[in-house]
């Protein structure tokens, strides 16, 4: 299992996919599986049975997980896509945007 360079709450840009270009937020990192789930982003429909939450039931739009390669974090000071460098401070790592060498909290 590899590093991974995105966290929960992390903006991120889809790099691939019927979703190419779209933002969104992190909402949950699958990391035995290397996907994340993004808000607003790869959406299925979902048929469900009548249950407490939705006494209805029917068709439910909700986000599927997409994997960790198609996405890029966002770098906060530009709002553009960008790579991100791991650097150890303090005995800590951080990541450092490569377009800004800003660090990314």
């Amino acid at each position: 299992m590899s590093k991974m360079h995105i966290k929960k709450g992390d903006t991120v840009y889809v790099l691939a996919g019927e979703d190419k270009g779209k933002t969104g937020r992190v909402l949950a990192v699958q990391r035995e599986k290397d996907r994340a789930i993004v808000e607003g982003v790869n959406m299925v429909t979902k048929a469900t049975k009548p249950s407490a939450q939705h006494p209805q039931g029917g068709l439910v739009k909700k986000e599927a997980p997409i994997h960790i390669s198609n996405l890029n974090l966002v770098d906060p000071k530009t709002g553009k896509p960008t790579r991100i460098a791991i650097k150890r401070e303090n005995g800590k790592a951080v990541r450092i945007s490569k377009k800004s060498n800003q660090e990314i909290k």
